[in-house]
């Protein structure tokens, strides 16, 4: 058991990822994972069967993780070995709020950089996102790509990067941060700020058409959230990645037309599919290079792309007969 005897906190561990990614904690033998999460986007079922398999192992603490006193007290209360931040507010939130979407993230890094100053903790793992690349000057995109965000969200993300970055030059703080491209999976968000996989089901298991804005050839790096998962374990506990910057994808290149139609395949839905026009600031090309993550902990992304959404459409299935 990789973690045995580690106390954990993940921020945003009620989410997507964040649930995954605590629920693999617990599996691995933490002695404690204690949750922050406001609960935007995050959901309480995601923690269930953490709740059910581990009790008190897990505590779950209802506050907003840029509040520097909210989260001050948790890692007093849980002095952990290891905080994980996943904590953040949808890409798609930008269009609505954009000064929320860019501030939340830089109030989170710079709360999570302050206590570790403090040395409070003794490690951060920081989740940032593909987006602070914005669209592919150069394929496949490495970590030294520019930031070129095209959205508030991204920008944030950017911004706690440097900010996190900055920490790690001025004060030799023990901070790794990951940038992972675009996951899917069991339990990703269908609700509002959806992305393209589990809104693609939802109407398809609606009777409604699959919607695709532009002309859908706009490409991704799709990664499978237990890939992704796992690759944050091997890397939480790799030794030698202070200051490192490391991205997480498959390195293969997908249109969001052709995610659209494997899903509507698998799902056997042969209606046709809405066009809409295109969305402001939308990234046209993505593609990892994960050459480093590689060389570090070895294949990134296992998991096929058929294979994952097949898994996820059969989660799904078996999520709406319940």
């Amino acid at each position: 058991m990789r973690f045995k005897g580690k106390s954990c906190v993940v921020t945003g561990g009620a989410g997507f990822i964040g649930g995954h990614l605590v629920d693999a904690l617990l599996a691995e033998g933490a002695s404690r994972v204690a949750v922050v999460d406001n609960f935007f986007l995050g959901k309480e079922e995601t923690l269930s069967s953490a709740k059910l398999g581990y009790g008190d192992k897990l505590r779950i603490y209802r506050e907003n993780a840029g509040d520097y006193s909210a989260v001050r007290a948790v890692i007093n209360a849980e002095q952990p070995d290891i905080v994980f931040n996943l904590a953040t507010k949808a890409l798609l939130y930008s269009f609505f709020n954009p000064p929320g979407a860019c501030k939340v993230n830089l109030d989170i890094a710079l709360a999570l950089g302050e206590l570790l100053r403090e040395e409070t903790y003794g490690k951060l793992v920081h989740l940032s996102s593909s987006e602070v690349y914005g669209t592919a000057q150069s394929v496949p995109m490495d970590e030294y790509h520019p930031l070129l965000a095209e959205t508030s969200y991204a920008a944030g993300k950017a911004a706690g990067d440097l900010l996190l970055a900055s920490y790690v030059k001025m004060f030799d703080l023990d901070i790794t941060t990951i940038r992972p491209f675009n996951n899917y999976g069991p339990r990703q968000n269908d609700g509002q700020l959806a992305a393209v996989v589990p809104l693609t089901m939802k109407r398809v298991l609606a009777g409604e058409a699959p919607v695709l804005s532009g002309d859908g050839l706009q490409t991704r790096d799709f990664i499978f959230v237990c890939d992704t998962i796992e690759a944050i374990l091997k890397l939480a506990i790799a030794d030698g990645l202070k200051g490192r910057v490391l991205n997480l994808g498959s390195g293969r290149e997908t249109p969001i037309k052709t995610i659209v139609e494997t899903l509507c395949q698998i799902m056997s839905f042969s209606g046709s599919i809405q066009y809409v026009p295109e969305r402001k600031a939308d990234v046209i090309r993505h593609c990892a290079d994960v050459t480093q993550a590689t060389s570090l902990i070895g294949e990134v992304a296992p998991t096929s792309l058929e294979e994952g959404l097949r898994q996820t459409v059969e989660w799904y299935l078996t999520k709406d007969e319940t």
